[in-house]
């Protein structure tokens, strides 16, 4: 090439490179998320704000008031205000943690049902004014407002609409009060780029239910934070993910029709778990889900964080396909975040980024198929160059492609990444990958959505190259990026059962690991007692902890705790409403009884065969229908005489959180029959009442 060529192609590549690079700053300027105009969008798009918003990805939900000191989901806004008295609150501590964490903001309960506000509002009497916290001085959004700048993470909160405190809650006045509490805090306390909202909505102390002026509160809001991104189950910024355990679709659109859906409505769980292919709004995905049983901190779950696989399961599950993960630390009474949740966080970062440590296809050539012809700004390259704005796209209306990664050796992977250009909207509908034996090409996964971020777990495989074939598209696909990596393998957690007559046995899917369990509540060591594979008998209400072990011990697993009710050997039911009642006493949560439905009450009895003494009891819903939510618990000696209920409540959140409740007396009492009055459904559209177990302990 003699110099005059040269000078000529080298001023050619500038100056594309330069056009590429200033046609990018100038639709990245526009209101709407750039898109480069040589793709025509298609249907639904998401804002700057909601593009900003996907790609934070991780953050951090904090529970924190009454609550915390009540031992209580749900306060009922009659408690003494200055029950809140955290001796050792430490927002810095907070935000550290959810830095090193790998988060990127923390979402803060400013108000919760109780009514209690973690600010002193001009607007009630239930805040930290009246608290004994800091003799009425303090105010938690401020500091932690202060402490997310500190640390660069994003500010968000959480009001209740819903309070269960204030006076005028059920009366036409009261959703001005929300909207004035909703201004102090937006004006007060610097950016906020999540306001969380759900639709809470039960009878407050006159007895009624508000009426919510969702668009008075969206304006409210709006007005000082414009680009704010509004959580509900109708978003618009962003929906909930139909569930509380941090499991998005299998198939996840990030579109949603939202003049169909409203905040708190009911059977609607199944369609915002996947959103809807023809949505019109873009309303993608949050996954909000508790590292513990609970939402606010308990003493009691202390031993219950959840393990390091479950955590990474939730993140496979939310993150990995297509939706944020809000992951709730709950704060303890001293006002710290405890050290058996830092240490699971801390765990959960270094497993992330073990996971993604090395993008092999980075060393990869990418070939594709169907590729858009006389197109600068679309290439295969562009799949493995780091940078989610540029692209590969097949050329107009070619709704089928594929690209293939080729190496040079054969190379071992276990994940694959991938992410649509979902500036110009969401199209993939069905993909596979294959990997090639020989000279045949082999499946490995079949897939629906892509969205802006799929993460596939696969078997440990090895081969030379790894395809990806777009089968069907709502227009032509556009794609973005593809990795692969190979993530360390690990433990299993074990599995904990126990039969109806009381035989514990401990399973692990890890090829030959050694477990060893403890029944007093202590951690697992390898000098516990060891498990032989043959179940042992533990009948009494208590704790199982097991643990698994490899190489001679030197490396573990997580420790898995199984709380145990009394083994349930023996027991009857000799009374139903309707339905098979042995189901709910049978000691396996996955049968369950279910009546046939009509009006409330339901109920259920049951002859223990034999007087005990009982401290309390356990419903554990059945998840897909009949979830009981007020209800009446009673004790007798001779299963006629019943007396007054010794127990009788609600299960808050029940619905949206369906697991093991568990209800402590007043005082211990001696029976032989107990019955479980279903006084109301959980879901006022439900007539049924079901129980997957109900137990005595």
């Amino acid at each position: 090439m003699n110099n005059r060529i040269l000078f000529l192609w080298i001023h050619v590549c500038n100056y594309n490179r330069m056009k590429k690079i200033a046609l990018f700053l100038l639709l990245f300027g526009c209101h709407q998320a750039w898109a480069q105009p040589e793709i025509k969008p298609y249907g639904a798009l998401p804002s700057a704000a909601q593009l900003k918003w996907q790609q934070l990805e991780y953050y951090m939900f904090i529970h924190f008031g009454p609550n915390t000191f009540t031992d209580k989901e749900w306060g009922h806004g009659d408690e003494d205000p200055k029950v809140f008295n955290p001796t050792e609150l430490d927002a810095r501590q907070w935000a550290r943690t959810a830095k090193l964490a790998g988060m990127k903001g923390i979402i803060i309960t400013a108000k919760h049902h109780d009514g209690f506000c973690l600010w002193p509002s001009a607007y009630s009497k239930h805040t930290v004014r009246e608290s004994a916290w800091k003799n009425g001085k303090g105010d938690v959004l401020a500091e932690l407002s202060a402490a997310c700048k500190e640390y660069g993470l994003l500010f968000g909160v959480y009001l209740s609409p819903w309070d269960r405190n204030h006076p005028a809650y059920g009366t036409p006045d009261y959703n001005q009060v929300f909207a004035n509490q909703l201004k102090e805090v937006h004006t007060k306390y610097g950016d906020v780029f999540e306001q969380w909202f759900d639709g809470a909505n039960g009878e407050g102390p006159n007895g009624k239910k508000q009426v919510y002026d969702w668009d008075l509160f969206h304006k409210t809001v709006l007005q000082y934070h414009p680009n704010v991104i509004f959580f509900s189950d109708a978003g618009p910024g962003c929906r909930w993910i139909g569930n509380e355990n941090g499991f998005a679709g299998v198939t996840n659109w990030s579109t949603l029709n939202r003049k169909d859906f409203a905040p708190g409505m009911h059977g609607i769980q199944d369609i915002l778990n996947k959103g809807q292919e023809d949505g019109v709004d873009w309303v993608p995905g949050e996954a909000d889900v508790s590292i513990r049983p609970g939402w606010f901190y308990s003493a009691a779950t202390d031993d219950k964080v959840k393990t390091l696989p479950w955590l990474l399961d939730i993140y496979y599950a939310s993150v990995g396909r297509n939706a944020n993960l809000l992951l709730n630390v709950p704060v303890d009474r001293r006002g710290r975040i405890h050290k058996n949740d830092s240490l699971r966080l801390m765990e959960f970062r270094k497993a992330l980024d073990a996971d993604f440590k090395s993008n092999l296809a980075v060393k990869a050539r990418i070939s594709a198929t169907n590729t858009r012809q006389n197109s600068m700004l679309t290439s295969a390259v562009y799949l493995a160059d780091g940078n989610p704005n540029t692209y590969w796209a097949t050329g107009e209306g070619q709704l089928q492609g594929s690209f293939t990664l080729s190496f040079v050796k054969p190379v071992t992977f276990n994940r694959l990444e991938l992410q649509e250009f979902i500036a110009l909207g969401q199209r993939v509908k069905a993909f596979t990958v294959s990997v090639q034996e020989g000279k045949e090409w082999r499946e490995i996964a079949k897939e629906t959505t892509i969205g802006y971020k799929r993460i596939l777990r696969l078997p440990n495989t090895t081969t030379q190259s790894i395809r990806v074939d777009i089968l069907d598209a709502k227009a032509s696909p556009v794609i973005s990026e593809v990795k692969v990596f190979k993530a360390p393998d690990r433990l299993a957690d074990p599995v904990i059962k126990r039969s109806k007559d009381g035989m514990v046995s401990i399973t692990c899917p890890s090829a030959d690991p050694e477990i060893f369990y403890t029944l007093d509540g202590s951690e697992p060591t390898t000098r516990s007692a060891r498990y032989t594979g043959t179940a042992f008998s533990f009948p009494q209400s208590g704790t199982v902890k097991a643990k698994a072990f490899i190489e001679e011990g030197r490396k573990s697993g997580a420790t898995v705790t199984a709380a145990f009710d009394l083994a349930p050997s023996g027991w009857k039911a000799l009374k139903t409403s309707s339905g098979d009642g042995e189901k709910a006493i049978d000691g396996d949560f996955q049968s369950s009884w279910q009546n046939q439905g009509g009006s409330y009450p339901h109920e259920i009895q049951v002859d223990m065969g034999k007087t005990i003494s009982i401290n309390g009891f356990s419903y554990t819903p059945r998840k897909n229908g009949g979830i009981i939510y007020t209800y009446a618990f009673y004790l007798s000696q001779d299963g006629q005489q019943w007396g007054e209920p010794v127990a009788k409540g609600s299960f808050a959140n029940i619905l949206n959180n369906p697991v093991k409740q568990t209800v402590k007396l007043v005082k211990p009492a001696s029976a032989r029959y107990f019955r479980l009055v279903a006084i109301a459904p959980a879901d006022e559209k439900d007539s049924r009442a079901a129980a997957a177990e109900i137990g005595v302990f």
